[in-house]
């Protein structure tokens, strides 16, 4: 089984109890891929993965070919992705800004909060050099970035603040969770979801040792103190399932989105969740 996720260290956090064999599951045997976030999305639109990471912002989309996974969740709660430019640049009301895709969560809050702004799509890894060297007037950065951008930049605005105006209350952000394909029989999706869990449950029980691992082997982009600062921020104890806070600020988004038009219709996130119930009924 493919399980394609992003190369941010949130990810590879997440998914890598499985990789070094810490957990497994019976007759399977997984695999990864890293790609960025929009790629991933791309994919998913496509029906490409059976496993995959998302923007959130992207679910509707896919909700006929996927369902949603409770585990290896990502939201930011004071925090976010950050909207950067140089050092006292004045932004006009047209300016120019690189997004890290079309269908990331930030990219549709950015998009309703400057509706004037025009708008390049491009790497995340890539953003802020096209920042620093004029290609664009502002970027929006993610993943790592937020904590380590060149002391040239400085932040116009917190898309954290975006998310509080458009949704009027003290949700978390929504950013990253995990799809699966319905066409894989439900009780091994069921299967999966449980591996998916029990991974993020141990990776965060175990984050000291395979924080070690992970830096000894060059698999993140980042040092040491910054990476136990990152992954308190993304792969954090409430990203093992999902809560009912979390449900909400997911309804919100979506919510947001198809007020704006993003959407051609208004779902609930829990009416796309793998219903895990089906194996209790199943053995009864």
């Amino acid at each position: 089984m493919l399980i394609a996720h992003s190369p941010d260290a949130d990810d590879i956090f997440m998914y890598y109890a499985i990789k070094f064999g810490w957990v497994g599951m019976d007759g399977v045997k997984f695999e990864n891929i890293a790609e960025d976030i929009q790629t991933l999305n791309e994919k998913a639109l496509a029906g490409m993965y059976e496993i995959a990471a998302i923007s959130f912002a992207l679910y509707p989309h896919i909700r006929d070919e996927y369902a949603l996974l409770r585990t290896a969740v990502s939201f930011g709660d004071g925090y976010g992705p950050k909207i950067i430019k140089k050092k006292g640049a004045k932004l006009k009301r047209n300016f120019k800004v690189a997004l890290s895709g079309e269908h990331t969560t930030n990219a549709m809050l950015f998009r309703i909060a400057y509706p004037d702004a025009r708008v390049t799509y491009m790497n995340f890894l890539e953003i802020e050099e096209a920042v620093l060297s004029g290609k664009v007037d502002a970027g929006v950065l993610i993943h790592e970035s937020i904590l380590t951008y060149d002391s040239e930049l400085e932040v116009e605005r917190e898309m954290w603040d975006i998310w509080q105006e458009l949704a009027g209350g003290e949700l978390p952000l929504p950013l990253g969770g995990m799809a699966i394909m319905r066409s894989i029989p439900l009780n091994k999706a069921i299967e999966y979801e449980a591996t998916l869990t029990k991974a993020v449950r141990v990776a965060r029980e175990h984050k000291t040792k395979l924080s070690e691992m992970l830096l000894e082997r060059n698999l993140v982009r980042i040092d040491a103190q910054t990476l136990d600062k990152y992954l308190e921020l993304y792969a954090n104890d409430d990203s093992v399932s999902l809560n009912e806070l979390q449900y909400r600020a997911i309804n919100k988004l979506f919510e947001i989105g198809y007020k704006h038009g993003f959407y051609d219709a208004l779902v609930r996130a829990e009416d796309f969740m793998i219903p895990t119930e089906y194996k209790e009924l199943r053995h009864s």
